[in-house]
């Protein structure tokens, strides 16, 4: 009798626990919902039971079914920034969800530049984060929410994360490339800011992109999505890591997505360019929000295992400038004055994120009186043996203005390049390019190496990339 009455119990419990709404991990205390949004929330729930959300600031709650799957989904009208608030959801047992922020909410994804944490990596630190660190209070309105590293065959629903609020211990486990954005647009529009962190260190971007999606690149072998056998670095392998860290993070509302990636697509630099479009128009469909704000980091400068030949990341530098046409509602950090020669975790972060919040406050939220793009050439003519060239930037243009500019090169018909110098042509703009060695100049190319130095911006300090006038093929 004891026996049966233990088992009626346990099974007792267990109808609980099945009745209980249950929300995914992406939700949870001191979450930060989009503001003045249709926020979605869903979960699951018993099967045809009625779910009921009662959000502290309306009066008017939202309601939702749960299908035969116990499935449910809901929009929750949300109010201009603010809080903190609490959310309860109910189907006859209440869940709360407390210390909740309205405000903005960026999804921050890529590989280990992205991933590089406050505290930096082993021998690797992030300058000033020691400093930033000690002075975080939990009162600031920004919240952290980071996804842990999982891969998988198929989409989940589920992953492991958790939102934290802005303490000191919290901020050094998180991206400071996020942080530092999330800390500049918090100052700036004093309003509560949510940063949503998914990266995995050393990762190509396919790993990030759906079945559906990758369907469509017949180069890359998929069978292995559908076998039972021990995937090999499954990190490495097409859709693992948008099955297990970006699907089950859909639809959550987000204002727009922030991409840190590209050294692990670096051999492979046409098929990039390809891929990142799909990438992004496969974001912009999975969450449904319309065309949101995709800003990027360009890779930095860095001596990889071809030495400085012009070849490798720099062709992946060369994408990813081509991309800023490729993909509509996007824009660029570029990182060419920050990288390390030796490290590819360059140690200044804080300038990266800042670029990207400058990217979001003038593109995304309207504000005027800086030039956040970089300078993008458009054509070369040429006259009297020198090369002048035109590029697609703010009214004040190019800087500095007087300087001889180092990093380029020149070359005639025979294809040769050699050392040119550099100069911006007062009260026109334009670049002018000359070297000696050329009489006829056919093409140019600037800071055109895995590892150069930054000479050219625009008047907002924001650098140029390097670039090249000519499609010739790379050695």
């Amino acid at each position: 009798m004891k026996r049966i009455l233990l088992t009626l119990a346990a099974l007792g419990t267990a109808l609980t626990m099945q009745a209980k709404v249950v929300l995914p991990g992406i939700f949870g205390d001191n979450m930060v919902l989009q503001q003045q949004s249709e926020a979605q929330f869903w979960g699951k729930a018993a099967p045809g039971k009625k779910v009921t959300i009662r959000p502290s600031w309306s009066a008017k709650p939202v309601t939702a079914t749960a299908g035969r799957d116990g499935r449910w989904q809901a929009a929750v009208p949300t109010p201009e920034a603010g809080g903190p608030y609490t959310v309860e959801l109910s189907d006859g047992e209440p869940l709360t969800l407390r210390d909740v922020l309205i405000g903005e909410v960026w999804l921050c994804s890529g590989q280990s530049n992205m991933e590089m944490p406050m505290r930096g990596f082993l021998n690797q630190p992030v300058e000033g984060s020691a400093d930033a660190i000690i002075r975080v209070k939990a009162a600031t309105p920004i919240r952290l929410c980071t996804v842990k590293r999982a891969t998988a065959r198929t989409p989940q629903e589920e992953c492991t994360a958790q939102w934290q609020q802005n303490t000191p211990e919290a901020v050094a486990a998180t991206s400071a490339t996020a942080y530092y954005f999330a800390r500049y647009l918090q100052e700036v529009l004093e309003v509560p800011v949510g940063i949503i962190v998914t990266c995995w260190g050393g990762t190509p971007v396919e790993t990030w992109m759906d079945r559906e999606t990758m369907s469509g690149f017949k180069e890359f072998d998929l069978s292995f999505l559908d076998g039972e056998a021990r995937i090999e670095k499954p990190e490495m392998k097409p859709c693992g890591l948008y099955n297990a860290m970006i699907a089950p993070l859909v639809p959550y509302t987000v204002k727009g997505f922030l991409w840190y990636q590209g050294e692990s697509n670096r051999l492979r630099p046409a098929q990039y360019r390809a891929l990142m479009p799909a990438f992004v128009k496969m974001l912009r469909e999975r969450w449904a929000q319309g065309e949101l704000p995709f800003y990027y980091v360009q890779i930095a400068p860095y001596r990889y295992e071809n030495s400085n030949e012009a070849a490798g990341s720099v062709l992946l530098r060369e994408a990813q400038l081509h991309n800023l046409g490729d993909i509509p509602s996007s824009g660029m950090a570029v990182t060419m004055d920050i990288g390390n020669e030796n490290c590819i975790h360059p140690a200044r972060k804080e300038e990266v994120g800042t670029r990207l919040a400058w990217l979001a406050l003038t593109k995304t939220y309207g504000m005027k009186g800086i030039d956040a793009d970089t300078p993008v050439y458009e054509k070369m003519e040429v006259a009297d043996g020198k090369a002048y060239l035109t590029f697609r930037t703010g009214r004040e243009g190019l800087a500095p203005l007087g300087d001889t500019l180092t990093g380029f090169e020149i070359a005639g018909a025979d294809r040769v390049f050699h050392p040119a110098t550099a100069r911006i042509e007062k009260g026109k703009g334009r670049l002018i390019v000359t070297s000696d060695a050329v009489a006829e100049p056919v093409a140019v190319r600037y800071a055109f190496r895995n590892y150069a130095e930054a000479t050219l911006f625009n008047s907002s300090g924001i650098p140029a990339s390097s670039f090249r006038t000519d499609d010739w093929e790379v050695k």
